[in-house]
């Protein structure tokens, strides 16, 4: 047990010996070092503490190596004495006349220095020394002594802290320069990084020093508390303003022809310095520094702090729009895409740092740049339609591809808008901002409704062209909003489906109303006594063929569109005609052929408007239904028809029954109102998934 009086220190004798690290050679600069003599190492340059290491080699390589190896040189066993001879007697005889080889003794390890230790950055071992002389001298040493005797000591001691605290915290500035390149292939790590490892460890060392003393009695030298925790936070938060003082210069690799303002170019290179340096902290840096000092978090905190208040500076020039884009660029897209690299998403927290720059500076920047998108958008849009509405007025068709009429008006705008909003989401991080962009948007298109409207109205030679071309634009338009309605508040949304939805409606009757207008006189033709006579049918579908042929010309989904809607109201005619009773079925056989002329047509119809496009194929049994009422003499089976096509069509009336019944005049008063009975049931258990597309309601019974 240690005989040295208690104190808050422990002996320099009861201290654990550790081992000695590998030199190293990556500092090519030697200290100069006064020189010091003591006592119990005169004649040899070393101290009086011997230190082994783990394996029990002695430790030193290149010149203090060989130092070493020269001072503990074993010096070779005298000549045997006696009998066996010399050297070159045979036999084998033994040089030790039968006497025990003596062991061979392992060379000690020779414990360096604190010149030699900072000559070969061994700081770790360095600040051991010192602190053991620093708790001789202010530990050991009894009061009654006094430090008076030792003051050159003191004074050696507190210059040689100095010397070490100089290369210890320019050791940590250097941190940064350290890169993958650092680890050797072989899996060790290089001069520098061990060296930095050393240093962190020194500073742990002080730490623990500094709390002994806080925790002691005695008077403490005058460098204690020396802090070096906080000095090397401090330290590190310098190194990282200077690097983002100072970053690497930005490779103009970019093939962007749009030149960079020296803002946009100070932020870039920033970002780049930021990304490379974090990237270096959490690959070689976190190895060289204990779980507990948490060091990638550390260096993050610091960048993050250090970047916004920079981007916070940029801010309070007054940023003209792209500057103004680029900085919300980098505060809510490029920066966070940093954070989130593989590399470091499990290294740093990036929640916990919070946002880069602070509302209150955001907000402005965000309203500035989405009035200017909104203010681009409405001019564009107002472009494109001026030069739409220029051709037109100058006569010219829209352009036709495989036989189609084709506008790029839409297409040009919705490239616009679906680039501007996710834009705009990126750059701001919230999309309920970024449709803001879009707010105007029912404006624009009751702009473009009204010069719809005009071509219509003035009907020029080249209107019908147009408007077939605008059906394609309308169509892309309402996919947009529908497939796309995550671009664009609820309200203008529904809005600009509403106006373009009038858009179609008008579009349609502009171009189907002509094609009424000459079917008429065919129409006045059907449910007369002449529709039963001669073939009718077959002229009105010559008619619609032909009539059909003119109206295309617009894209294939929109020509089905239109296609169904003749489809529809041909048909629709077709049976307000037949119950404007003007034929009276008196006989069997008059309803027999009324039925067959009606299936026919039906088939006739469905087949032309098909083979057109249209896909209404509902229409054909709706007129089917109608010719089996025709057909049908037992008043249970016309019932049942009724029944079935009131539970399919819940807009079939009253009326609209009665006036077909009243076409059979072999059917009594009575029979009608059974069958109109039936009718009232079929509503009530009418089926809610039933086809309900509006059909009878669009016909008209006096």
């Amino acid at each position: 047990m240690c005989s040295t009086p208690r104190s808050c220190f422990p002996c320099r004798s009861c201290r654990v010996k550790e081992s000695l690290s590998v030199c190293w050679s990556w500092f090519p600069v030697r200290m100069r070092m006064r020189g010091r003599s003591n006592s119990s190492d005169a004649g040899s340059g070393f101290g009086t503490n011997v230190l082994l290491d783990q394996s029990g080699r002695t430790t030193g390589q290149g010149w203090l190596g060989g130092k070493l190896r020269k001072l503990l040189k074993t010096p070779q066993a005298p000549p045997s004495v006696g009998g066996g001879g010399g050297g070159g007697g045979g036999g084998g005889g033994s040089a030790t006349d039968g006497l025990q080889p003596l062991e061979e003794e392992k060379p000690a390890v020779v414990r360096l220095t604190f010149e030699q230790n900072l000559e070969e950055h061994h700081l770790l071992e360095a600040d051991r020394l010192l602190i053991e002389r620093e708790q001789r001298l202010f530990g050991e040493i009894t009061e009654s002594e006094g430090l008076s005797r030792h003051q050159e000591e003191v004074e050696q001691l507190a210059a040689d802290r100095g010397v070490l605290d100089t290369l210890v915290f320019q050791t940590l500035m250097q941190s940064l320069s350290l890169g993958p390149e650092e680890l050797n292939n072989d899996g060790r790590v290089s001069g520098l990084t061990v060296a930095l490892r050393s240093a962190v460890e020194a500073v742990q060392l002080e730490e623990q020093q500094d709390q002994l003393w806080r925790q002691s009695q005695r008077p403490p030298p005058s460098w204690r508390p020396c802090v070096w925790r906080k000095r090397h936070d401090s330290v590190l938060r310098l190194l990282v303003e200077a690097r983002l003082d100072n970053p690497r210069a930005t490779p103009t690799t970019s093939t962007s022809t749009t030149p960079q303002s020296s803002l946009q170019a100070d932020m870039q290179s920033m970002g780049r310095q930021l990304k490379e340096d974090l990237l270096v902290v959490v690959t070689v840096l976190k190895s060289c520094y204990p779980p507990h000092m948490d060091i990638c978090n550390l260096y993050a905190r610091m960048y993050h702090q250090s970047f916004g208040a920079r981007l916070r500076k940029i801010a309070d020039f007054g940023l003209d729009d792209k500057d103004c884009t680029s900085l919300l660029l980098w505060s809510n897209k490029y920066y966070p895409g940093i954070l989130q690299k593989p590399e470091l998403v499990n290294e740093i927290d990036a929640e916990a740092l919070g946002k880069l720059l602070p509302d209150n500076l955001v907000e402005p920047l965000e309203e500035q740049f989405l009035s200017n998108q909104q203010s681009e958008l409405m001019t564009y849009v107002g472009r494109v339609l001026e030069e739409e509405k220029e051709k037109w007025t100058k006569g010219e068709e829209p352009t036709r591809e495989d036989g189609c009429y084709v506008s790029t008006v839409a297409c040009d705008i919705i490239l616009l808008i679906n680039g501007m909003v996710t834009s705009a989401q990126t750059i701001t991080g919230d999309l309920h901002k970024a449709q803001s962009i879009t707010g105007q948007l029912k404006d624009l298109m009751q702009r473009y409704k009204a010069f719809h409207d005009s071509v219509i109205k003035q009907n020029r030679a080249n209107s019908r062209a147009l408007i077939k071309a605008n059906l394609g634009c309308i169509q892309d338009f309402r996919d947009f909003l529908v497939k796309k309605s995550h671009l664009f508040p609820n309200n203008v949304r529904e809005n600009c489906l509403s106006v373009l939805n009038d858009m179609k409606q008008s579009a349609h009757t502009y171009l189907i109303n002509p094609v009424h207008k000459v079917l008429k006189p065919q129409y006045q033709k059907l449910g007369t006594s002449d529709w039963l006579k001669k073939n009718l049918s077959e002229k009105l579908l010559i008619s619609i063929e032909k009539e059909l042929l003119e109206l295309q010309g617009s894209a294939a989904s929109c020509q089905q569109e239109l296609m169904g809607r003749l489809h529809q109201e041909v048909t629709e005619e077709y049976v307000r005609r037949l119950l404007r009773g003007d034929v009276k079925l008196k006989d069997r056989e008059k309803q027999q052929k009324a039925y067959v002329t009606v299936k026919d047509d039906a088939e006739g119809l469905h087949k032309l408007f098909s083979s057109m496009g249209s896909q209404e194929v509902w229409l054909k049994e709706i007129l089917t239904k109608i010719a089996e009422v025709l057909k049908l003499q037992d008043v249970p089976a016309i019932q049942m028809q009724i029944f079935s096509l009131g539970s399919d069509y819940p807009d079939l009336s009253e009326k609209q029954v009665s006036a077909l019944l009243k076409l059979k005049t072999t059917l009594s008063r009575a029979d009608r109102r059974t069958v109109k009975d039936t009718l009232v049931d079929a509503l009530k258990e009418a089926n809610a998934d039933a086809n309900t597309r509006p059909f009878f309601c669009k016909i008209i019974v006096k």
